[in-house]
């Protein structure tokens, strides 16, 4: 079978005007001969509301049901589309994870997918009947409700794709593609026509809102044809690709910045062996995500202050467990800042490239803007420095590095 599949975020499917334009690209699909699968978010603000509807209930409420609870904002979508795909006499069902089913792990709030039965679904395709899938939703081996964290939908996308073998994947959103940088941001900002999956996927890590890192990881793994498209305008989007199919490309391919930062530092931290294994190990206990690490020693070397960054939306629950870690190792403090950013320069110009670090930390330098953390891979530069200067540094890293159109 000739299997698409079809994503469409939020924005996309905001309203029910929305939905039924939708449903004609669709339409579209089907009378070309595709079987279609479609992979549908929450409309545009609802997850939000199901947040707070949680939160209003508990501060801490147990995870299970919380993802019973933002789970349903799909549930709604890929139900309505398919009412209105038969409106137009297209053959259509909804699908929710448990059905299909997508089995994940247990970790509530971010599940990973363990795998996807292909019988149910293949059987509506055989017979055209366009699957509608509810994103960001699995189900777990004690039969429960997982949900796969901030822009699983478009997880749930790739491994549909990659699970049905499906000839292509393509993630329609509020964009026409993937660009430079932030074009809300800097209005100087290109689309990119082709970018490899490690691109892409340092972009995705470091911030870029158009895919989930998730996304492009399984993506890459197993060769999915990865396209971004936007879902109000009929233009040839952004094509996700391997390396060497883009073999002549060495240059820098954009700047990403996060603002779902938070800066940690622990004060006088025992320079024995283990400190760092016991820090981080209990964070990831609790799937807390570390990213930049910097550890800097006394004098003489009998402490040591180790400082990292961690989504800030994980920061309540590192800071207990911290608290808790105090009184097993003995640390004289720990600290907390959440007026941080992270400003990333992501190319495989690196890979063959001097000079690279030096222009990014001159042209911060230049604009008076002080640096807190570094880190690097083969094909990115990431920096920590204060929100309140992040808009001038994506400015003018975009113009130094020559992305401006």
């Amino acid at each position: 079978m000739n299997i698409v599949v079809l994503k469409f975020g939020g924005t996309s499917v905001a309203d029910i005007p929305k939905i039924k334009n939708i449903a004609l690209k669709i339409k579209l699909e089907v009378e070309q001969g595709n079987k279609v699968i479609v992979v549908v978010s929450a409309m545009s603000g609802v997850t939000n509301n199901l947040i707070d509807l949680v939160k209003n209930t508990s501060d801490i409420p147990p995870y299970s049901e919380y993802d019973t609870v933002i789970s349903t904002g799909e549930q709604i979508t890929s139900a309505l589309l398919a009412i209105a795909l038969e409106k137009i006499s297209i053959k259509a069902r909804s699908w929710l994870g448990w059905q299909i089913p997508i089995v994940t792990d247990k970790t509530h709030g971010k599940s990973v997918i363990e795998k996807i039965k292909v019988d149910n679904i293949s059987k509506d395709l055989e017979i055209n009947q366009v699957a509608i899938v509810s994103g960001f939703q699995g189900v777990s081996s004690e039969n429960r409700i997982t949900t796969l964290g901030r822009g699983g939908s478009d997880t749930t996308a790739v491994a549909m794709a990659a699970s049905f073998l499906a000839v292509r994947c393509d993630i329609y959103t509020d964009v026409d593609g993937v660009y430079t940088t932030d074009p809300r941001i800097v209005k100087s900002a290109k689309k990119l026509d082709i970018i490899t999956y490690e691109e892409m996927l340092e972009l995705a890590s470091q911030g870029a809102k158009v895919l989930q890192t998730r996304s492009v990881a399984l993506a890459m793994k197993y060769d999915v044809n990865l396209r971004v498209l936007s879902s109000f305008e009929d233009l040839p989007g952004t094509s996700i690709v391997k390396e060497e199919k883009n073999m002549e490309k060495s240059e820098i391919s954009g700047i990403a910045h996060s603002l779902n930062e938070a800066k940690i530092t622990l004060h006088g931290v025992p320079d024995q062996p283990g400190q760092a294994a016991e820090i981080f190990g209990t964070l990831a206990q609790h799937s807390i995500n570390v990213d930049m690490i910097v550890q800097s020693s006394s004098i003489n070397h009998e402490v040591t202050d180790i400082t990292f960054t961690i989504p800030e939306t994980d920061l309540i629950i590192a800071e207990k467990e911290i608290k808790e870690l105090q009184k097993k190792i003995s640390f004289n403090k720990f600290t907390s800042d959440t007026n941080v950013v992270k400003i990333s320069v992501v190319g495989n110009a690196m890979r063959t490239q001097s000079g690279i670090a030096k222009t990014m930390f001159e042209t911060l330098a230049g604009n008076q803007i002080n640096i807190h953390v570094i880190s690097t891979s083969e094909i990115k530069i990431s920096v920590l420095i204060s929100s309140d200067y992040y808009e001038l540094a994506m400015r003018s890293l975009h113009s130094a590095f020559g992305l401006d159109v």
